[in-house]
C-alpha cells in the first residue's frame, strides 16, 4: 500500500488491525487523494425535493435495480410522511409505490420499507387510517402493508388489529414497527406496543402465513390481515434483578439464511435474535442478546395467546427464548442486530475500555462475546452486511465506513469534513457488494436541507 501510495494512486483512509491492536493509520498525507476519491466514487442518486428515506435494511429490489425508501425528510416524522417510492439506481427515476389518503400532521403516516427477497413485495408502517388530532400516530397505532410493485398503490393489510373483545386468534391490538423479512420471504419480525395494556412495555413478535384471512369486528381502529401475529418475546413490567426478565424486547434479526444448527445437531429454520434489557443485581439496566426458535405450527396451535380482556397478548405454548450472552451489556446507541449467513454468529454493538461503540461477534451456540473492531472512533449508526458476509458498512463522525471481516481492516469510503451535511440512517451494500447507498442531507437551492440518497462505489 505504501508503495502505491507513492505512485499517486489513489486510496481512501485505512485502518488496519490486527486482533485490537492498530497497525498504522494513514490521514493528513491523504487527504488530498480522498477529496478526488469522493468526487469520483459517491454520486446523489435522488434529486427531488421530497425526503428519501432508507430502511436499516433490504434496500435493495431482487435485482439489485430499484431502491426503496419512504418520503421522511426527518427520523421522527413517520406519522406526517405520506409516500413510498422507489427510485432506479442507474437512471435515478423515481415512482410512487404508494400514498396515504387525506394525510395530515397527525397521520396515518408511512415509512420503513423494505423488499421481499423473494417477491419483491414491499412492507412498510402504515398508522391507522383512523388517525385524527385526538387520536395520532403512534407507536400502539400502527400496522403492516405490504404493495406489490405491479399493484400500486392497492395495499395489503398483513397484521390484522383487533381491540374489539373476544380477541381474535392471530391479531394484535397496538401497533407493530420495523418489519423485517426472513431469509426466505415466509415470514416477517417486529417489534410491538399494545395499546390497551401497559402500552410501553415493547417486545418482539412475528407474521407467519396464513392459511385465510385473519377477519375482525368491524370497527374504526380494526383491521383485517392476511398473515397470522403472534408475539414471540416474553417481557414483564419488573424484572427481578438478578434474572433473566426483561422488560423490553427490541431491535431483533433473524438468525442466518437458513436458520441455525442447535448444539444437538438439529437444524432450526426460522429463529430470532433480539436485544433484551435485564437488570443486573443493583437494579441497573443490561441489555444483552436473547435467541427464540419460531415455530409456525406451536404458534397457530395456541389461540389462547391472543389474551383477554385486561392481558397484553401471550407468548404462544412451546415458544421459548433463551438469554444467549451474560456481559457487561451491549451498546445504547439505536442499531439492530445481524446474523452471518450461516447463522453461527450474531453480530452487535457494545463498548470498548474507552467507551467508543465497537463492533462484537456472539457465538449462537456458546454466547462467547469477541470485539472484532477496534477503531480509534466510535460507531454512530447500526450496520449492515454485505451479501456474501465479508464486510460491515456504517457511518462514524459523519462519514461512511467499511469493515473486512476477512482481513479485519476498516475502509473510509467517504471524506466529509466539519461543517458538511449530516449523513443519516444506515448504509446498505448492493447486492453485488460493488458499492454502498446511504442516506445524506443535501443543501437545496432554497437554502434546506432535503434526506437524498447518496451512492459511494466500493472498486
Amino acid at each position: 500500500m505504501i508503495v502505491d501510495m507513492l505512485l499517486g494512486r489513489t486510496f481512501p483512509k485505512i485502518y488496519l488491525l490486527m486482533g485490537c491492536s492498530i497497525i498504522f493509520y494513514f490521514s493528513s498525507c491523504m487527504h488530498k487523494k480522498q477529496n478526488s476519491m469522493k468526487q469520483n466514487t459517491v454520486t446523489t442518486l435522488s434529486h427531488s425535493s421530497q425526503g428519501h428515506t432508507l430502511h436499516h435494511n433490504r434496500v435493495f429490489s431482487k435485482d439489485g435495480q430499484w431502491l426503496v425508501f419512504d418520503g421522511r425528510n426527518d427520523d421522527t416524522k413517520i406519522g406526517e410522511t405520506s409516500v413510498i417510492g422507489t427510485i432506479n439506481v442507474k437512471t435515478g427515476e423515481e415512482r410512487t409505490l404508494y400514498r396515504t389518503n387525506n394525510s395530515t400532521v397527525y397521520g396515518p403516516g408511512v415509512g420503513a420499507a423494505s423488499f421481499n427477497p423473494l417477491t419483491d413485495r414491499v412492507v412498510f408502517i402504515h398508522g391507522l387510517l383512523s388517525a385524527n388530532e385526538s387520536a395520532p400516530y403512534a407507536m400502539t397505532r400502527r400496522t403492516g402493508v405490504a404493495v406489490d410493485p405491479n399493484k400500486p398503490r392497492e395495499p395489503i393489510f398483513l397484521d390484522a388489529r383487533d381491540v374489539t373483545a373476544p380477541y381474535t386468534p392471530g391479531s394484535l391490538r397496538g401497533g407493530t414497527h420495523g418489519h423485517c423479512w426472513s431469509a426466505d420471504g415466509h415470514m416477517l419480525s417486529y417489534t410491538y406496543n399494545d395499546e390497551i395494556v401497559e402500552p410501553d412495555l415493547r417486545t418482539v413478535g412475528v407474521l407467519i402465513p396464513s392459511d385465510s384471512t385473519v377477519r375482525v369486528d368491524t370497527g374504526k381502529d380494526n383491521n383485517e390481515g392476511c398473515m397470522y401475529a403472534a408475539v414471540v418475546a416474553a417481557v414483564v413490567a419488573d424484572p427481578v434483578p438478578g434474572s433473566d426478565e426483561i422488560n423490553k424486547a427490541f431491535d431483533e434479526c433473524w438468525i442466518g439464511e437458513n436458520g441455525y444448527i442447535n448444539d444437538q445437531g438439529e437444524h432450526i429454520p426460522h429463529a430470532i435474535a433480539f436485544q433484551g434489557n435485564t437488570l443486573d443485581d443493583k437494579g441497573s439496566v443490561v441489555t444483552e442478546i436473547f435467541i427464540v426458535n419460531v415455530d409456525a405450527t406451536k404458534i397457530r396451535q395456541d389461540g389462547r395467546a391472543v389474551g383477554e380482556v385486561g392481558e397484553r397478548p401471550h407468548v404462544p405454548v412451546g415458544i421459548e427464548q433463551r438469554r444467549l450472552t451474560r456481559s457487561k451489556g451491549l451498546s445504547d446507541l439505536r442499531y439492530w442486530l445481524r446474523s452471518s449467513r450461516d447463522g453461527r454468529y450474531i453480530y452487535a454493538l457494545a463498548k470498548d475500555d474507552e467507551n467508543r461503540n465497537q463492533i462484537v461477534q456472539c457465538e449462537v451456540l456458546t454466547g462467547e462475546l469477541t470485539f472484532i473492531t477496534a477503531n480509534p472512533f466510535s460507531i454512530a449508526s447500526s450496520f449492515n452486511l454485505s451479501a456474501d458476509g465479508t464486510s460491515i458498512a456504517f457511518v462514524a463522525d459523519n462519514n461512511v465506513f467499511v469493515f473486512d471481516l476477512m482481513v479485519k481492516e476498516t475502509l473510509q469510503v467517504t471524506d466529509n469534513h466539519i461543517g458538511d451535511t449530516k449523513i443519516v440512517g444506515t448504509p446498505s451494500f448492493s447486492p453485488d457488494g460493488t458499492y454502498l447507498v446511504f442516506n445524506q442531507f443535501v443543501a437545496q437551492e432554497d437554502g434546506s436541507q432535503v434526506v437524498q440518497i447518496l451512492k459511494a462505489g466500493l472498486q
